[in-house]
């Protein structure tokens, strides 16, 4: 069953064959409008949820884990999520306050990929982000937290259908 399987993974297409062109030394400075640029791109498109990004966190032994989380602002270079403080990821960042976003857009071969130090936002913040929420019902959660990611870095990966992607990395 394996090499079938492997087999069949092989035949899967990677990339659709009208990507688009991304030239790095046309970038902007700052890479926060970069993601914007691509952010924007892909609302123009259609993509669902283009604001869901991979969290990847680990505990304190190394101990790496990922879930999908949604972006909730950039400010002041920092890159907002949200999340309860008990939760298996609240507890890794308390512990080791080191993570790295991902970003992919399937449609575009487009993945951005944000690394750094993990910084919690106050109280109030965290508050207003609950209250924010779809569905919110007026009732606190306490346990509630605005984190902010500071990237150290910031990398753009432009899939190629010839296979020669293209990486921009920023470093902070």
């Amino acid at each position: 069953m394996s090499e079938s399987f492997s087999q069949r993974l092989r035949a899967l297409p990677d990339f659709p064959n009208d990507l688009p062109k991304f030239d790095p030394a046309t970038a902007p400075a700052d890479s926060v409008d970069l993601f914007l640029e691509w952010l924007e791109a892909a609302l123009a498109d259609g993509v669902s949820q283009p604001h869901a990004f991979s969290l990847a966190t680990t505990t304190t032994t190394g101990q790496v884990s990922s879930r999908m989380m949604i972006l909730k602002n950039i400010d002041e270079g920092a890159w907002h999520f949200a999340s309860t403080v008990g939760s298996r990821k609240g507890r890794e960042l308390t512990a080791n306050p080191q993570a790295a976003m991902n970003f992919y857009w399937a449609k575009f071969g487009r993945q951005v990929r944000v690394s750094g130090a993990v910084t919690l936002l106050s109280a109030e913040a965290s508050a207003r982000d609950w209250d924010e929420r779809p569905g919110a019902d007026g009732r606190d959660n306490p346990d509630w937290q605005l984190f902010a990611l500071h990237p150290a870095e910031v990398e753009f990966w432009q899939a190629s259908s010839d296979r020669h992607h293209i990486r921009h990395r920023y470093v902070l």
